[in-house]
């Protein structure tokens, strides 16, 4: 799994670290906090919890987040720290939907790349 621009953020400090500084938004499916994080690299964390579904619609959720970063992950800024939490209502939502909703969020957070 190699991203030409980003790792994963893996360790719970991490995550608690972008929680606890950064800036999020919220929209119906996902939630985004973001951070700088004083690197050329962006980490993307992913979190679905237990309440969303089961293990088999939890990784789903994880693909699908993963996947639209990756096909988009040139247009965003690099140097963040970004955590995508899914919400209940993403658990039967369409690829597009997702994608969408991740997008939406870059916006509000002005961490996409003027085209």
């Amino acid at each position: 799994m190699s991203y030409e621009f980003s790792e994963s953020l893996k360790k719970n400090y991490d995550f608690q670290r972008v929680y606890k500084k950064g800036k999020s938004y919220a929209n119906k499916y996902l939630v985004m906090y973001v951070l700088e994080n004083q690197t050329e690299k962006n980490r993307l964390g992913i979190s679905v919890s237990k309440k969303v579904g089961n293990s088999i619609v939890r990784h789903k959720i994880t693909r699908l987040i993963r996947e639209s970063y990756r096909l988009h992950e040139n247009i965003f800024n690099s140097g963040l720290d970004i955590v995508v939490i899914a919400r209940n209502s993403a658990s039967s939502v369409s690829y597009w939907e997702i994608e969408s909703a991740l997008l939406h969020l870059a916006k509000l957070h002005h961490i996409l790349k003027n085209k």
